[in-house]
This record gives structure tokens, C-alpha cells and sequence, in this order.
């Protein structure tokens, strides 16, 4: 925001958030100046426009191109009020202006989200296939535009530049991957992979990888076996920190930089329950029953990715209390909850999952949690605990909920034990949201209701919603992502199927007769309901 308006006499805003504290000071600019005020709740990006500005100079004038109008360019700026700004935009353009008046925070907001930094990578991308740079080891920890745009070494300026914008845009992984003749940057968000910029020259891969090797503290010398490495770095205040792992291909090392944002995710995790997770109300009454049982295992199933771990910390952020002593195992302790005693795994130290559950035995715990399952003493002690008077939460790698039963009868586990110490299995998949912003119905095609194994009678009086895309969503018409879930209750007669040994359909149809809703069916609710796309839960479920 300019001088102007900050010294302005404007009469006292307190008790208004920032973003009506920004709107008030954009009428009282534009009352003054005789201007319309734009609130851009329905701003849309130029690209064309956007490019002809230098992303420093929008920054610094806080200045948003909207749209052409034969020979004006329409635009809005938080303080239209100096002529000699006017004039070097209406130069750069090259076209007159014809301005409103917008809140600088929002201009602020859109300018660091959009086109712009994108932009700032293209730029720095350029630089770097122009020349091949030397490794520079030095450079701040602070993170901001504004270093990225004035950084002298493009190697630094580039890779920074991919991690700033992958914060912008809410990915998850940046994966660095090598091809014959090129090296390509990905963005993985809302679990889907997305190519951030134009391919690089294959020469300039080495630098790449060795300026993440040395950002990670790992041997830049060595090359042919799999390093793994973290680093930190502070962004608008925060501490974000980022899992490195580098691994050798046919063509050269491949990186994927992981990004923990701790202090975005506490702020989420303060106000953490099933409500914000998006599993349907019955399965949500069913498992805050489970989840206060005095003992027994609560087991959460699903693929990598699929959000097993954000749930169990669900469960225990609506279960912790000054009475139990809860403590967790996990590999590694990605997020940190209050009054909760959390170990990580040292399997180099020689702390592994069975051994450290054996010593959260001899603490006294009330309630475990076990990060993961993955080889026959874990399983065996965690029966025991459950079978001992502790409640158990811990995840197994499984497609549904069915097929967990296989894997710990694979693990050697008795399977009376497991069944007796068995509350629950919840499998659960992500399903990304249609984006609010630029939600539309669309016709859906009777090749897609054939794939999804739909007819028209039965989608009869449905509304079929797509994101068209925009600035909040990145183009992808999609925002955030969604629980899809099955819970198997271990009823007695469920039990009893189990230690028969009965075929897996013969479980399944009497779950379904005890009301048990499958991932498909949970998947197409949220299709009805429109929240997602028939495409987005065919991917992730079977048509059965």
C-alpha cells in the first residue's frame, strides 16, 4: 500500500477484520479521487495482459490488469493517486488506463497467487537456459518475491522460485524427474501431479540437483545410491520445512522435494475433528463410538496418500484429555498435537516400530497410536495391547477393508486374537473437491455414465456440477480434497464370518445387510451432492 494511503486522515477502522479494514480504505481512495471501487470478488486473469507487466512493477504499484477494451486497458490499483505512476504504466502497456480502486491486501493476495509468480518461474527459467551457472553456496534463509526477482545467480533464483511457487499453489511434493534430453518440474496437489513449467535443458541437471544436495546438507560427489536429506527456510514469517529424497535413474538423479508446512498445518490442526475431514454423518457416528471404547483397535486402512494418518489425528485431537495419557509412534512425527506424547522412528538407531511399542507399553499409555503396521511383531504386540485394556489406533496398507483381514492373517497374527481385539476398519480414500469459485453444472455424457456403470433412470433429477477454472484453483477446477470411506463394524455375526473363514463376498453381503456403505457408494454421494466429478471418483474407486 502506498504512503498515500496510509496517511491519509481516514476515520478509525477498529473492530474491522483486515479485508473490510482494506475495502474501507479503498472507498475513502476512490471517494477522494472521484473513482468506482472494485472489490474483485469476481476477478478473472488476463494472461495476455498480465504478461506485457513486469511482475515487479504490479507488485510495487500494486497495480491489476482486468481486461482490454478496444484501445483502454481496464485495470484496478490500490492508489491510483500519483500521475507519474499513471504515466509509467500507461508507457509499459502502451495503451491509456482507465483505473479503479481496489483493497491493496486482496491486489496483494491475487498478484503473489497467479499468473505473476508463475511468471517470476518462467523468468527464471529463461535466465538459466541462457547460461550455465557455478554452484553458489550462499543466500539467506528468508524466502519472499522480491529476493527471488533480485537474485543474481540464476541456479539460486530458480530453485527457489519452484519451491516459492509450490507453496503458492498448495502442492504437497515437487518432483524433479530426468529424461533423455530434458529435466522436467512437477507440482503434485490435491494428490495429482502437474507440470509446473516448460522443460529445462538436460546440462543444466547437474547444477539442479547439486544445489538441492547442498541446500539438504548431502554429498554433492556422490551419485549412484539414494540419499535423504531436510532443510528449512522461513516464509511471510512462518517456518516451512521440506524432506528431500534424491534417487539415481538411467538418465541421472531424480529429486522429490516434500513440503511439511508445520505451522499451516497446526493452525488446521487446532480446530482438527471428523466434521472437517468430510466423512458422511453415519460413518461419523459410528467411529466417535469406536474411538471411545475403553480398548481394543481402531484400524484405518487405504493407499498411500489417501490421508489414514490425518484422520488418526482426528480421532485423537476429539479423544485427548488431561485424564489419559495418550502416546503415538510415528514414522516420521510430521505434526505435533497438544498433550500428546509423541515418538518418532529411529530405525538407524535401532528404534524401530515393535520396539519402541514394546517401551510405550511400560509408560502406562491409555491409548496408542501406531503411525504403521508393517511386519509381524508390530502386528502381534498391537493385537496384544488391544486385547490388554489399551485402545489401539494404527493404519495397514490395504484396498478395503476386507483385504486387511488377508494381510494380518499374512503376518502370521492369530486370528481369534485379531478379531476379538478388532472394534473397527475404516478404508478411506481422497476425492478432490470441485472448486466454489468457479463451479458450473455441466451435461454429463452417456459415455462416462456407461464407464462409471450409471444409466439415466438412475441419475434421474441429478445435478452434475465441473469447476471451470480460475485464479483460486489454478486452472484445474478443483480446490482441496474430501474423505470417501468404508466402515466395517465387527459385529458378532461379522465375527463369527471371519473365524469361519468364509469367503470375502459373503463378509461383504452381510456387512451390507448390517448397513455397511461401500467406497463406491460413499464416492457416487458425493458426486449427487456435488462436491465432486464422476471422472475424479472413478479414478479412485471401482465400478462394481
Amino acid at each position: 500500500m502506498s504512503e498515500t494511503s496510509l496517511s491519509m486522515g481516514a476515520r478509525p477502522l477498529w473492530g474491522l477484520s483486515r479485508e473490510e479494514e482494506d475495502l474501507q480504505r479503498a472507498r475513502e481512495i476512490a471517494a477522494r479521487l472521484g473513482l468506482p471501487v472494485n472489490d474483485l470478488s469476481e476477478f478473472r486473469v488476463e494472461a495476455e495482459l498480465f504478461r506485457q507487466i513486469p511482475v515487479d512493477m504490479m507488485l510495487r504499484y500494486l497495480f491489476l490488469p482486468l481486461r482490454r477494451e478496444g484501445d483502454v486497458i481496464v485495470g484496478v490499483m490500490a492508489d491510483p493517486s500519483s500521475p507519474s505512476v499513471m504515466d509509467e504504466l500507461e508507457l509499459v502497456l502502451g495503451a491509456p488506463l482507465e483505473v479503479s480502486v481496489g483493497p491493496a491486501g486482496k491486489i496483494s493476495e491475487i498478484l503473489e497467487k497467479s499468473e505473476s509468480t508463475q511468471r517470476v518461474l518462467d523468468e527464471a527459467t529463461e535466465d538459466f537456459r541462457i547460461q550455465l551457472v557455478q554452484e553458489s553456496e550462499d543466500g539467506e534463509e528468508t524466502l519472499t518475491i522480491d529476493r527471488i526477482t533480485a537474485d543474481t545467480s540464476p541456479i539460486i533464483k530458480l530453485v527457489d522460485t519452484v519451491i516459492f511457487n509450490a507453496i503458492q499453489r498448495r502442492a504437497s511434493d515437487i518432483h524433479i524427474e530426468t529424461r533423455d534430453r530434458e529435466v522436467l518440474v512437477k507440482y503434485r496437489i490435491d494428490g495429482v501431479l502437474y507440470q509446473a513449467m516448460e522443460p529445462i535443458d538436460k546440462r543444466h541437471h547437474a547444477t539442479i540437483i547439486s544445489r538441492i544436495k547442498v541446500m539438504s546438507e548431502l554429498d554433492i560427489a556422490e551419485k549412484r545410491i539414494p540419499q535423504d536429506g531436510r532443510f528449512k527456510l522461513r516464509l511471510k514469517g512462518r517456518t516451512i520445512d521440506f524432506r528431500v529424497s534424491i534417487m539415481p535413474t538411467v538418465h541421472g538423479e531424480d529429486a522429490v522435494i516434500r513440503i511439511l508446512d508445520k505451522e499451516s498445518a497446526n493452525r488446521e490442526f487446532r480446530n482438527l475433528s471428523l466434521d472437517v475431514l468430510g466423512f458422511d454423518e453415519e460413518a461419523k457416528r459410528k467411529l466417535r463410538k469406536f474411538i471411545r471404547e475403553p480398548y481394543g483397535m481402531v484400524l484405518v486402512t487405504g493407499p498411500t496418500g489417501s490421508g489414514k494418518t490425518t484422520t488418526l489425528y482426528a480421532c485423537l485431537s476429539e479423544i485427548v484429555s488431561e485424564e489419559d495419557k495418550i502416546v503415538t509412534i510415528e514414522d516420521p512425527v510430521e505434526y505435533q498435537l497438544q498433550g500428546i506424547t509423541q515418538i518418532p522412528v529411529n530405525e538407524k538407531k535401532g528404534l524401530t516400530f515393535a520396539r519402541g511399542l514394546r517401551s510405550i507399553l511400560r509408560h502406562d499409555p491409555d491409548k496408542i497410536m501406531v503411525g504403521e503396521i508393517r511386519d509381524a511383531e508390530t502386528a502381534q504386540i498391537a493385537v496384544q495391547s488391544a486385547l490388554t485394556g489399551h485402545l489401539v489406533f494404527t493404519t495397514v496398507h490395504a484396498n478395503n477393508v476386507v483385504d486387511v483381514l488377508g494381510r494380518f492373517l499374512n503376518m502370521d497374527v492369530d486370528l481369534y486374537n485379531f478379531v476379538s481385539a478388532l472394534n473397527c476398519v475404516l478404508a478411506q480414500r481422497l476425492v478432490r473437491r470441485i472448486c466454489p469459485h468457479c463451479r458450473r453444472e455441466v451435461q454429463v455424457s452417456d459415455a462416462l455414465l456407461d464407464d462409471s456403470g450409471l444409466t439415466r433412470e438412475m441419475v434421474r433429477g441429478v445435478r452434475f456440477y465441473e469447476g471451470a477454472g480460475c485464479i483460486e484453483c489454478n486452472g484445474t477446477g478443483f480446490l482441496g480434497r474430501t474423505a470417501i470411506s468404508e466402515l466395517l463394524d465387527m459385529s458378532d455375526n461379522i465375527r463369527a464370518l471371519i473365524l469361519d473363514k468364509r469367503p470375502a463376498a459373503e463378509i461383504k453381503r452381510a456387512a451390507k445387510a448390517e448397513g455397511m456403505t461401500f467406497l463406491r457408494e460413499s464416492a457416487l454421494e458425493r458426486v449427487f451432492a456435488g462436491v465432486t466429478t464422476l471422472r475424479e471418483v472413478n479414478k479412485v474407486t471401482f465400478v462394481e
